[in-house]
């Protein structure tokens, strides 16, 4: 299982949720991405989103002041794209 981390903070919605998609469409199959988010619209809007693409919440931590953690499991069955 590999593990890729990613530090999105003041990345604006959607563009913060796309970069996580690419690298979950790149990844192999039950890759771990760590994200670091922002607080307010990302944390409102990325979990949903990750979760309506078919990917595994781990979790969500809060992060410094500011800021989420969220680690998320490729699920199997969605394809790493060549």
């Amino acid at each position: 299982m590999s593990v890729k981390e990613m530090d999105l903070r003041g990345t604006a919605c959607p563009i913060n949720f796309v970069r996580i998609k690419i690298a979950l469409d790149a990844a192999p199959e039950e890759t771990i991405i760590k994200a670091i988010i922002d607080d307010g619209e990302a944390y409102e809007s990325v979990p949903q989103s990750i979760r309506e693409e078919g990917h595994e919440i781990i979790s969500l931590e809060s992060y410094e002041e500011s800021f989420w953690l969220i680690n998320i499991k490729k699920s199997a069955g969605t394809e790493a794209k060549s």
